[in-house]
């Protein structure tokens, strides 16, 4: 992994870490590197972004560097992250890439590029981007082989909102099914993001009905204090309004989580069950088998494998996911922070995706049953098991796994708390801290067992 990505593409503070000049730099770089073997006539890539004010001049200027590397360019604006690698794949461009910093506040910003394929480039092609932002000597084009800046942002997002309603709207005879959610009341929290239009027309369009907040992006708004971080308006809508359940998304809208009718919190991990269990029942959950991180849940995970579904444990990052997903030919996995990729519908994470299945099989279950279950009896069997998260800061996080004695204080401290405990100790790719998690049955011995650790990794790593 090269210093200038990290596990999601480049990011930083715009106009400060991500400058117009990089993002420039970067264009040309990934339309050298990535169009090279394509047997097209011209090289195409698609950009769009999220609702962030910088998001502008680092879009034109990402535009302006795959242009002047030869590359032609569409230009679809505002548009999810997976809206964006599902029409990389559908149009069949070389380049995919997104303007945006997800879940982080406003000022921040970032890159990302997807492959012809629409799935999120491997380590090696990253580094070899950032290895040649520096290369001078490459031959620029002129005259008719410089590259063609067009903007089109209506037909993508109609293509990506049909795609989407198409997931539940077409049943196993691929007959189309008409208004598929109605009678089902959701409220969406679309974090003033890249779903802000894409949400509510996908939801209108299948049949519910919607309330609608956080909406109203302003450019400076994203993520502020709404949306899949920020979840306790979307809990207190959700039950003053009586709806059946609500969906907070991340500013590009690659992530949710849900909200029960009680106000109660469905994470990525919940969601991640019921759509398991679902796929397993309709024998669509191929080698039943699912991919979660290693911070997934204890008592979520003890669930699943009660439900007779196995477990593919990854590194944390829905890249990680992915990789591991293909690797064993599965296609489900995720994320607690409500990353999930379904790979019978996309190429990475997509939260108005993973909104949608969840309602579609809530409705699926009230029409089975001929009543109005709610969401809370689909997740009554998922339990979770107390979990605490202590970042240790100010230590020699990169002395941590060569520190045997830590090592064997975790290990003793992990046979203590016997199958129903689990502990994580791991380092920060970026920072000096060590991330101690600890779960067990009971929040009490946790709580202790994390604090313990916490001070033995004080102790054993100050600088």
């Amino acid at each position: 992994m090269g210093q200038l990505f990290g596990t999601d593409g480049v990011r930083g503070l715009a106009n400060h870490d991500l400058t117009a000049n990089l993002a420039l730099k970067l264009g040309q770089s990934a339309g050298r590197v990535l169009t090279r073997g394509s047997k097209m006539s011209s090289t195409r890539a698609i950009v769009g972004r999220d609702t962030r004010v910088s998001g502008d001049f680092l879009s034109a200027a990402v535009c302006a560097g795959l242009a002047s590397a030869g590359v032609d360019v569409k230009n679809v604006g505002i548009l999810p992250t997976p809206g964006i690698a599902y029409l990389t794949n559908l149009l069949g461009v070389d380049i995919g890439v997104v303007i945006s910093a997800s879940h982080n506040a406003m000022p921040d910003n970032g890159i990302k590029f997807f492959s012809r394929s629409g799935f999120k480039l491997d380590d090696l092609i990253e580094e070899e981007i950032e290895q040649e932002l520096d290369n001078d000597n490459w031959v620029h084009p002129t005259g008719r082989n410089v590259g063609w800046i067009t903007t089109d942002n209506e037909s993508a997002h109609n293509a990506y909102v049909n795609h989407l309603v198409d997931a539940i709207s077409l049943d196993g005879d691929k007959q189309l099914v008409q208004k598929p959610l109605d009678g089902l009341h959701i409220v969406l929290d679309t974090a003033n993001g890249a779903a802000s239009k894409v949400a509510p027309d996908v939801f209108s369009l299948t049949g519910a009905k919607v309330t609608l907040i956080n909406a109203s992006p302003d450019g400076y708004n994203i993520n502020e204090n709404c949306g899949s971080t920020h979840p306790q308006e979307l809990q207190d809508v959700v039950k003053a309004k009586h709806a059946d359940f609500g969906v907070a998304f991340d500013g590009d809208a690659d992530r949710c989580i849900a909200v029960d009718e009680n106000g109660e919190l469905v994470d990525g991990d919940k969601i991640i069950a019921i759509l398991a269990l679902s796929m397993k029942q309709a024998g669509t959950l191929k080698n039943n088998k699912v991919a979660m991180t290693v911070m997934s849940n204890l008592g979520i995970r003890n669930a699943i494998l009660d439900a007779g579904i196995n477990i593919e444990t990854t590194g944390i990052g829905d890249r990680y996911v992915l990789e591991d997903m293909i690797k064993n030919d599965l296609v489900l996995g995720g994320e607690q922070s409500g990353h999930i990729i379904n790979l019978n519908h996309s190429t990475t994470g997509d939260g108005v995706l993973s909104a949608l299945l969840l309602a579609s099989i809530l409705q699926s279950e009230r029409r089975k049953h001929q009543n109005t279950i709610p969401l809370s009896d689909l997740t009554k069997n998922f339990k979770k098991f107390p979990q605490v998260l202590i970042n240790v800061s100010g230590v020699n996080h990169e002395a941590l796994e060569n520190d045997k004695e830590l090592q064997r204080f975790a290990l003793e401290l992990k046979e203590e708390l016997g199958s129903d405990g689990r502990i994580l100790l791991r380092a920060s790719g970026t920072e000096p801290i060590v991330r101690v998690m600890v779960e067990s049955s009971s929040i009490e011995v946790t709580e202790d067992a994390a604090n313990l650790l916490a001070t033995k990794v004080r102790e054993r790593l100050a600088l």
